[in-house]
């Protein structure tokens, strides 16, 4: 059998399955770390709840899926994912899913790895949302998860440091109202929630802006101006309404 004739056989198995998003729709790529909770407590012992050398690995990965080849408009990371906000009309790999979610997962991997020093791993799952109202709600949504997650870590690290094993923690704090883990912090350990650092309560947003850059025109030996563009990362985020015009003005130009 010749070898064009094999291909063509085989191929059909490799693609019989691909799924292209439909253009205009856009995309949303969500990043997660595969283990990190054994990977962060047992493995290599970051400080919980939170960690700023962590913090920064997740940084310096979003940075990287921000410049390595995609057209993302906007960045969001939280505790141990990533999520991007590609832009609508991104066309690459004529917006097949297996090769978006396989390459952004792989991207992620070898980046954080590098940081870290050690394996590690991430997969990759697309959102396909028809409109940006929706692409505002889902970053609304990653939003107040990352609100929801700081209060019952430190909660639950609280009860933890106080000596109770880890189903007992979690036991005390099943039921409890948002008013209550908050009255629990400041009671047992005397920490006002909101007085904690924004990057842990509210996540951390990367996406690019222009900047002005000085220079020396080489033929003429005049200062210049160029204007050139860079990853702002961003730890003080808004919240709730005030957090939808912000993601709106950011994703929304050209959608």
């Amino acid at each position: 059998m010749k070898f064009d004739e094999l291909e063509s056989r085989m191929r059909i198995y490799e693609t019989a399955h691909d799924h292209c998003v439909l253009p205009g729709i856009h995309m949303v790529a969500r990043i997660d770390g595969r283990g990190f909770t054994r990977l962060t407590r047992e493995v290599h012992e970051f400080e919980a709840p939170y960690d700023t050398a962590f913090r920064d690995h997740m940084i310096a990965t979003s940075q990287h899926l921000m410049s390595c080849g995609f057209r993302v408009r906007y960045a969001y990371t939280q505790s141990d994912e990533i999520n991007l906000v590609l832009d609508r009309d991104e066309d690459a790999f004529a917006r097949k899913l297996r090769k978006l979610d396989s390459l952004l997962a792989a991207e992620a991997s070898a980046a954080f790895s590098l940081r870290l020093g050690a394996p590690a791993a991430f997969d990759c799952r697309i959102s396909q949302l028809p409109d940006l109202d929706r692409v505002v709600a889902y970053l609304r949504w990653r939003s107040e998860d990352a609100h929801r997650n700081a209060l019952n870590g430190h909660c639950y690290w609280l009860l933890r440091g106080q000596g109770l094993s880890a189903d007992t923690a979690t036991g005390r704090l099943n039921g409890l109202s948002v008013g209550q883990k908050n009255e629990l912090l400041f009671q047992e350990g005397g920490v006002n929630f909101n007085d904690l650092p924004a990057w842990q309560r509210r996540g951390i947003a990367l996406y690019w802006e222009s900047y002005e850059k000085a220079g020396v025109n080489p033929k003429t030996g005049e200062s210049v101006t160029a204007t050139r563009r860079r990853v702002k990362v961003d730890l003080e985020l808004p919240m709730r309404d005030a957090y939808d015009v912000f993601t709106r003005d950011l994703v929304g130009e050209g959608a």
